[in-house]
């Protein structure tokens, strides 16, 4: 086994160097734009409650009126189908009705469950928490940029593991600039320091950030969904061939669901809770929003549920009502489906019918939310959306000064370096992450075409 000289590092470093450098030059962007909507997110409701006031508090609620009752108000102010109510969890705060507006956007309604009156009504995505929200899933681009989010997601780990590497002390002594910056240093070196350090403090929260991220990603979601599921730790087991191949998946008929129950499919009404066909083209009827009030009567009266959950009316004949809780503790989480005409439940599913995979998967998007312990989760989670900006403003800075003017300088690239192990790193995150894979697989033909074309150059010239 031939052995490692000093020459050998030095290579191998240059060469991992390269890579960090090209992972940030095409990730740093999108970073900061992630780090930014995630703090803002991660604030949600207190944001929303400073900008938003008076129609997100409402007097204290002794006995609501029935679900039909505030449907019918939020219509009379949007004109539209009505496709789901939020029952508050607080007698001080509004139902939240959903209208797909007859004219113009969706429009989301608040409205008095008390005394029935609207109190306002909002376009989400016009508002500063659902502008932070799409981008930070989507960067307002539709399937390409949710494309574009996973792989700044992926080459983030790339960052982070290259990153570490470059960081190791490998013998240096003292803790100046590797665990806080020498404040007397100036230029390039403190711009290093900072980078370097707010790096090791940061960085397995960052991970952590970035690994919970992905049950969200276009390629990389489905793709943990359909493999926790084949191998029996993700949505429950006894539901994953219900009514195929005709189902319709949960989050398709509704638009929205527990990450573990996206794929799961719909029951419907009147047919013994096999799948729909076409439910979720179906327009919500008046008699399916009469209805929501005897939904309403059975989840208090015979599963505990008098608030705090998400209701959604029948669309079309086969549809049926469906109410889950998304509490900030998924271990609370539960969704009942009950048939449109008879008000028979169909199937309840909750946290415990759940894989383990599903679980943790579950946990780990409260904790990415910073839902899952209150205040304190907030901010712990807010520390590396900072740590981020912080590395971004710091490795573009460094990098600023040290580039020839007009130039990229990029370091150079590192042939005969010995990168086995690097090299099966990647290779493994590649098959993972297939994004990911895919990029590199691009980046490194790229490089290899570039350096192939000033060899040609040299040679001709």
């Amino acid at each position: 086994m031939a052995s490692t000289t000093p020459a050998d590092t030095a290579r191998a470093y240059r060469a991992i160097w390269r890579w960090h450098f090209y992972a940030g030059l095409i990730v740093a962007p999108f970073l900061l734009i992630l780090s930014v909507t995630g703090a803002i997110y991660l604030f949600n409701d207190e944001i929303e409650d400073a900008f938003s006031p008076a129609r997100r508090f409402v007097p204290a609620v002794v006995t609501p009126l029935p679900p039909s009752r505030l449907v019918a108000a939020a219509l009379a102010a949007v004109p539209g189908n009505a496709t789901r109510i939020d029952m508050p969890a607080a007698r001080d705060r509004p139902a939240l009705v959903f209208v797909t507006a007859t004219h113009g956007p969706p429009q989301r309604v608040a409205v008095d469950p008390g005394s029935g009156r609207v109190i306002g009504r909002f376009v989400y995505i016009r508002t500063l928490v659902g502008i932070a929200d799409t981008v930070h899933g989507s960067l307002m681009l539709g399937q390409v940029g949710e494309v574009l989010v996973e792989l700044a997601a992926g080459w983030a780990l790339v960052l982070i593991a290259t990153g570490l590497y470059l960081w190791w002390p490998r013998g240096r002594r003292g803790l100046a600039g590797l665990l806080y910056p020498r404040w007397t240093a100036r230029g390039r070196v403190f711009w290093r320091d900072l980078h370097a350090s707010t790096g090791v403090w940061t960085i397995a929260l960052i991970g952590f950030l970035l690994l919970t991220g992905l049950p969200w990603a276009g390629v990389e979601g489905p793709l943990l969904q359909r493999s926790s599921a084949a191998l029996g730790i993700g949505y429950p087991a006894s539901h994953a061939t219900a009514g195929a191949p005709h189902s319709v998946p949960m989050k398709t008929a509704l638009g929205t669901a527990p990450w573990t129950l996206e794929p799961m499919p719909m029951p419907v009404s009147g047919s013994g809770g096999h799948a729909a066909h076409g439910m979720a083209s179906g327009r919500v009827d008046a008699a399916a929003i009469a209805g929501l009030d005897r939904i309403a009567a059975t989840l208090a009266r015979e599963h505990g549920l008098s608030g705090g959950y998400r209701l959604f009316p029948p669309a079309g004949p086969t549809g049926v009502y469906t109410a889950y809780t998304y509490p900030d503790r998924p271990e609370g989480q539960r969704s009942l489906y009950f048939d449109r005409y008879t008000g028979r439940l169909i199937r309840q599913v909750g946290f415990a019918d759940y894989g383990p995979a599903a679980r943790a998967i579950e946990i780990g998007v409260q904790l990415h939310m910073g839902n899952y312990f209150g205040r304190a989760n907030q901010v712990v989670m807010l520390v590396p959306c900072i740590g981020i900006v912080l590395l971004v403003v710091s490795g573009v800075t460094m990098w600023w000064k040290r580039r020839p003017a007009g130039r990229l300088a990029a370091p150079p690239r590192e042939g005969a370096a010995r990168l086995g192990g690097a090299v099966a790193i990647l290779l493994a995150a590649g098959l993972v992450l297939p994004l990911l894979g895919l990029s590199i697989l691009a980046v490194w033909l790229v490089d290899r075409a570039v350096l192939a074309f000033g060899r040609r150059a040299k040679a001709v010239a």
